[in-house]
């Protein structure tokens, strides 16, 4: 896995002292403490989504602005072997958490000013019982291609096989992982509103 972790700390960095705001700013708009953003942007720790679009919102941004690596204006076409050759991002589940279980392939950094962010996510198997649920605003589509997944939504958990599928409201608390030591891969697409 090649180190996009540190491209999307050093990213929000980079925004953040382009507009001239303090972490002390950041922390304020965001909720998130200074300790949290400091991590992030020191690549000591990349968090679940929840943080990342305060983040965004605080910096007034796009979430996928800390994931372009340039601004398409026309269509873009992922090529399968193209995909495979392309960063990935591992997400933790808590700010003080280096826990990875999921690895983040974007499908479409290049499009300029896209409102869903599609993924391919390879999920690892955890032996981990005890989940932090996120919530965040916007929707979420998952499709099951491989594996067995869960997904805790409220007090529900829905078990999805290969060629299943859920929509559901991000907002409400929730947390995706495998099945028990299983191993999966999903498509997702992330609508957050700007």
């Amino acid at each position: 896995m090649s180190d996009t972790h540190s491209y999307v700390g050093a990213k929000i960095k980079g925004i953040r002292e382009t507009k001239n705001l303090t972490i002390e700013e950041i922390s304020e708009r965001s909720g998130l403490t200074a300790e949290q953003i400091t991590s992030i942007e020191n690549d000591q720790n990349l968090p679940s989504l929840g943080p990342l679009i305060k983040i965004a919102r605080a910096l007034g941004v796009r979430l996928g602005t800390f994931m372009d690596d340039n601004d398409d204006l026309g269509p873009v076409l992922c090529r399968a072997e193209e995909r495979e050759n392309h960063s990935s991002i591992s997400f933790s589940n808590g700010a003080t958490d280096a826990r990875k279980h999921m690895e983040y392939h974007p499908l479409a950094p290049q499009k300029a000013g896209r409102h869903m962010e599609p993924f391919i996510i390879d999920i690892h198997p955890t032996d981990k019982h005890e989940y932090q649920l996120s919530a965040h605003e916007g929707e979420e589509f998952i499709y099951v291609m491989e594996g067995h997944i869960e997904l805790v939504y409220g007090k529900e958990t829905y078990t999805l096989n290969p060629g299943d599928s859920i929509y559901y409201d991000s907002i409400v608390k929730h947390h995706l992982h495998g099945a028990p030591g299983q191993a999966a891969k999903i498509l997702a697409v992330v609508y957050i509103p700007f």
